[in-house]
């Protein structure tokens, strides 16, 4: 029958060495600090690595806006219409009036300024599914995030495209976008109620303060 691995070496007496256990001591530490050093490096690099991510993401949707915007209007709207957007998602992505998307249908001018946001958020749909393969984009968009009621429209309404690509590329956890676009979430969506298993297996919900 073989004993069982000690922590630290032990002599025939079965009494761990002074000397030896020192050792071993030091060892474990120098281990320590290298691995520590290595972590340290890694979560640098990641940060730093994220960042370049975002910028190239961010030039490449620009550029992509600017390619989009040599559309016509009507032709622009066409293709939103496509993907499946409602007027009411375009006019609130665009951050115009329903009114005004309506008379851009029926063939009136919009400023410059407002054919770039129409231009934009093509150029982020083109995106969304040219690198993170997202079908039905329209739909996704008006998906909300786990444990709250915030979408990815919302993200995009408040000016944060880096975060919509972030959730769609699921290289972040969708808690720590939420950190980052409202830190005060939690509190803002917490539920009063709760799904609780009873004895039979069976789920209700409650209020959290009657448990």
């Amino acid at each position: 029958m073989h004993n069982k691995a000690s922590l630290f070496p032990t002599d025939s007496t079965g009494i761990t060495s002074p000397a030896a256990a020192q050792q071993d001591a030091s060892e474990y530490s120098d281990l320590t600090e290298s691995v520590g050093f290595t972590r340290s490096t890694v979560n640098v690099i990641s940060t730093d690595v994220r960042k370049l991510h975002n910028n190239i993401l961010n030039r490449e949707w620009r550029q992509d806006t600017v390619r989009r915007s040599k559309q016509g209007v009507q032709s622009l709207l066409d293709d939103i219409s496509d993907l499946g957007f409602s007027w009411n998602d375009v006019a609130r992505l665009s951050g115009v009036s329903v009114p005004a998307v309506r008379k851009w249908r029926r063939g009136g001018q919009a400023s410059g300024d407002n054919r770039m946001k129409l231009a934009a958020l093509l150029a982020a749909c083109d995106i969304l599914g040219r690198h993170f393969m997202v079908e039905e984009v329209a739909s996704w968009f008006e998906t909300p995030m786990p444990e709250t009621p915030i979408t990815p429209m919302d993200l995009y309404c408040a000016n944060r495209v880096d975060l919509v690509f972030e959730l769609a590329s699921a290289n972040m956890e969708s808690r720590e976008i939420l950190d980052e676009f409202d830190p005060n979430w939690r509190k803002r969506y917490d539920s009063p109620f709760e799904v609780v298993e009873g004895e039979d297996g069976t789920s209700s919900i409650q209020l959290k303060e009657s448990r």
